[in-house]
């Protein structure tokens, strides 16, 4: 396993062990849910659906085209401020 794995794999750990990741978790749903991203993400997978015609479709097509509106879509600021914190907290990993 490379560095950056194991450096990942730590802070995986880290953030399991004391609660930090269920809360994250937590905080991503709820912003998804206040900014109606299932819903965007929904309508966005619909007019692929209509451009290319159901017969035409296929599920690995439609989620490779969907994946970059996730990010478009969600703002992370407020996420990616928690997790440096919990890293500046725990910088002894």
């Amino acid at each position: 396993m490379d560095t950056d794995a194991q450096m990942r794999a730590i802070i995986l750990q880290k953030l399991i062990e004391n609660g930090e990741g269920a809360q994250l978790q937590e905080l991503l749903r709820a912003k998804l849910f206040e900014c109606g991203w299932k819903d965007q993400i929904k309508a966005h997978c619909q007019d692929g659906i209509k451009e290319k015609e159901v017969e035409h479709v296929t599920a690995a097509n439609l989620a490779a085209e969907s994946l970059p509106e996730p990010e478009r879509l969600y703002p992370t600021e407020e996420l990616l401020q928690r997790i440096r914190t919990f890293l500046d907290r725990h910088a002894s990993l």
